[in-house]
């Protein structure tokens, strides 16, 4: 099984491929749709993110509150395709990798491929597994925001697979030439 530290260098993720089982640690950052729409407004007008973007992992999920003694709650993937307006802009900007569940759009697979990120599918229902690898939180931006708010948060061992590696290769879709036929 592969290590990957994050955050990555995109040629990294060249050597991943659709359907491989990776354990991920290092810094990644949490973010869900309501964080993404502000991420949304300070790139539309130039303004810097509250966290380097390049190279950056980011985990489509809202932690619940931390029982006494547990660094985060609960920290299961939430349903990716919510992200999707926002998410080409991202990867455009240096955005190496995405955690979340479920299918991406046209757009952001085709942002995947022309930029070489990738998109790692994390098991849905696991949160509490998930928030094992968890050994470190903190809120960088948007408290307000509760557990939307983003944070960086450092992991260890993360169990992922690559749901859409950087050749756009997905497994939301393999099998099914006539859609990749219809996507080039």
């Amino acid at each position: 099984m592969k290590r990957i530290i994050a955050p990555f260098y995109r040629e990294d993720a060249a050597s991943l491929r659709r359907g491989e089982t990776i354990v991920l640690s290092g810094v990644i950052y949490t973010a869900r749709d309501a964080a993404h729409m502000r991420l949304a407004g300070l790139v539309e007008r130039g303004e810097a993110l509250p966290f380097p973007v390049e190279r950056a992992v980011v985990y489509y999920t809202g932690p619940a509150p931390a029982r006494p003694g547990s660094v985060i709650g609960s920290a299961g993937p939430t349903t990716s395709s919510r992200m999707d307006a926002f998410t080409p802009a991202l990867i455009k900007m240096g955005l190496a990798g995405m955690i979340g569940k479920g299918a991406r759009s046209y757009e952001v697979v085709a942002a995947i491929r022309e930029y070489g990120a990738v998109y790692f599918g994390a098991i849905g229902g696991a949160g509490a597994l998930m928030a094992r690898c968890v050994e470190s939180s903190e809120i960088v931006a948007y408290e307000e925001l509760g557990a939307e708010a983003i944070r960086r948060l450092v992991v260890r061992d993360m169990p992922l697979t690559i749901a859409i590696d950087s050749e756009g290769n997905d497994i939301y879709t393999q099998g099914r030439e006539d859609y990749l036929r219809f996507r080039d």
